[in-house]
């Protein structure tokens, strides 16, 4: 009986040594995998954040060209309607095509009235 005993003390303690060496792999193994989720992890972020700016600063250059075009559109959209209104202006005779605009608007005398006489 006491080889018996003997003999399943052994396989006891094999066990428990083979369970400690199980739960320490486990262990480091789990680690392992942690650092691995978590380095992929940020690299992801990393990847996410940096596709963001990327978006954001092309969305930026891209409005940026819009705003651009759209001034300079109404900028020649303003200038050919003001020279329409000029050549209207100046064909019915509202205009003479002679004087300058702020010429005609005063008439050419200083402001103030009669030759600047005053106060």
């Amino acid at each position: 009986m006491d080889a018996l005993m003997k003999g399943f003390s052994m396989a006891k303690e094999g066990v428990v040594a083979a369970a400690e060496k199980t739960k320490a792999g486990m262990e480091e193994a789990a680690a392992k995998t942690k650092e691995g989720v978590m380095y992929v992890g940020n690299k992801t972020k990393e990847g996410v954040v940096s596709s963001v700016n990327t978006v954001a600063n092309r969305t930026v250059d891209q409005a940026n060209i819009v705003a651009d075009t759209a001034i300079s559109g109404a900028n020649e959209v303003s200038q050919a309607a003001t020279e329409g209104v000029e050549n209207v202006a100046a064909s019915t005779g509202l205009l003479n095509q002679e004087e300058s605009v702020n010429q005609g608007d005063y008439g050419g005398m200083e402001q103030g009235g009669e030759g600047g006489e005053g106060y």
